[in-house]
């Protein structure tokens, strides 16, 4: 990235002549008290919000606030410097500051007595809508999501899903009414860290949990360039039963741990076969991917884990992100996760069958299922019978809320939310079924004051039912 430093005199001056002019020639009466200083100083913060907005738009959001925060230091002033600090706090899932420099955003805005632009505006409304969204502030996101259903054009409406917002705080605020509580158990802090874990397996009669995290302690101890935090791991605990807690933590996993992004999805009954998805495309492994790929996983009779062999059919493993792949008890029928018609929707489940010993034609499973947003995480029943996936494109709470459907032969029921006892206005994905254990476990995010990350909980079925037949 090139920095404001390292531009031309030429350049840089011609910039803040601009800046002037359009101070001087504005239709407002201005008296213009700054000096040349402070003139450099919003100028060089005007280029620094550029840097940062392209840093954004890449997906790199704790470099694009690096930028912010420099633009901040140069012009306090400028309430769109507080707004984009604040909407990449949002990206970032620190919900609390970004809801902090929004509301200052809104504060300097309407101190101001220039003309704000309606877009920017609504901009800054939209991202205190969303924080107290996810912040569970409830009505008060419903007042700021109404103000910009009333301000903006309907295209813009659109992108912003404001209209869907709004069903999604209605939607909070009937299972709140209904008197539906949460019945979630977050794992204890052995398992769970100030980085983020998902993806819970149980085996061993649920005394073995495989999970997957981008801690410190990554293989290869790397950052992914692109979202700036470590590569992911499967990590493996074990429950001790006389102390009662988990303990022998690891993720010296044999081979099934990478320098990239290594992310187990299924494992089979007895703990010895399974699936996971792999990215090395970052890294210089010696299995290179596509992109993200499913792979198949054995235990061996040696007690390791085998080296990831990738499953070789192209309706399967494309050039798009493939993953998250989910089989039935017989293992003939496997649910994933792909993007290859990202132009169409964004993230779809599909279904692949067994066709002798190879696998046959992926496609995708109903309409009734995927729609134009995302799809993602299937776990299907070992029967074949239900479907469990998290969606953030069928009405819900916020975010992706996991949902179920029946197979009914040849199509997929209706989709159910499993509502506000499981669901929450964050993330909820990774959701695992055990009857036989009388549980589930899936990932969601904890708030801890202005951060949060994800964590894995359970639930136990004798305090709640879910909504599909024994």
């Amino acid at each position: 990235m090139l920095s404001v430093f390292c531009l031309s005199k030429n350049k840089f001056l011609f910039l803040i002549f601009l800046f002037i002019h359009q101070l001087c020639f504005s239709s407002e009466k201005i008296i213009v008290s700054d000096t040349t200083t402070k003139l450099k100083d919003k100028a060089l913060a005007i280029l620094l919000m550029e840097e940062g907005k392209t840093s954004y738009m890449q997906g790199k959001y704790q470099e694009a606030l690096s930028k912010f925060r420099l633009a901040f230091n140069k012009d306090q002033n400028n309430f769109m410097c507080h707004y984009w600090i604040g909407i990449s706090h949002l990206k970032m899932n620190n919900f609390g500051y970004a809801l902090q420099y929004g509301k200052q955003a809104e504060e300097i805005k309407n101190r101001s007595k220039k003309e704000v632009d309606d877009l920017q505006n609504v901009d800054v409304v939209e991202l205190i809508a969303s924080s107290y969204h996810r912040l569970n502030k409830i009505d008060s996101a419903l007042i700021y999501y109404k103000y910009a259903l009333n301000k903006l054009p309907k295209q813009r409406l659109k992108d912003l899903r404001i209209k869907e917002r709004i069903n999604e705080c209605n939607f909070v605020i009937n299972q709140r009414d209904s008197g539906v509580v949460s019945k979630r158990k977050i794992y204890p802090n052995e398992i769970n860290s100030d980085y983020h874990e998902y993806g819970p397996i149980l085996t061993n009669n649920g005394k073995t949990l495989y999970f997957t995290s981008r801690r410190e302690n990554t293989t290869g101890g790397k950052n992914n360039p692109d979202d700036e935090q470590y590569f992911e791991d499967n990590y493996r605990a074990i429950w001790n039963e006389e102390i009662q807690i988990w303990d022998s933590i690891t993720n010296k996993l044999d081979r099934i741990n990478s320098d990239g992004f290594d992310c187990i999805s299924h494992l089979s009954e007895d703990g010895l076969t399974g699936l996971m998805t792999l990215n090395t495309t970052a890294t210089d492994s010696k299995i290179q991917t596509f992109s993200s790929d499913i792979c198949e996983i054995k235990f061996s009779n040696k007690g390791k884990w085998s080296t990831p062999k990738l499953i070789k059919n192209k309706t399967i493993n494309t050039s798009f992100f493939d993953g998250s792949a989910s089989l039935t008890a017989d293992g003939n029928t496997m649910y994933f996760v792909s993007d290859r018609k990202g132009d169409k929707s964004l993230l779809d489940i599909y279904e692949v069958k067994k066709v002798g010993k190879d696998w046959g034609k992926a496609t995708p499973v109903s309409d009734s299922i995927n729609t134009e947003m995302r799809e993602t995480t299937p776990f299907i029943t070992p029967d074949g019978r239900f479907l469990f996936f998290s969606s953030d494109g069928h009405l819900g709470m916020g975010g992706y809320d996991i949902y179920v459907s029946e197979n009914l032969g040849k199509k997929w029921s209706k989709p159910v939310n499993l509502g506000a006892a499981i669901n929450s206005v964050n993330d909820d994905t990774h959701f695992k079924f055990y009857p036989k254990l009388n549980k589930v476990v899936f990932a969601s995010f904890t708030l801890d004051n202005y951060k949060s990350s994800m964590d894995i909980y359970e639930i136990d079925l004798n305090d709640f039912k879910l909504p599909i037949q024994n």
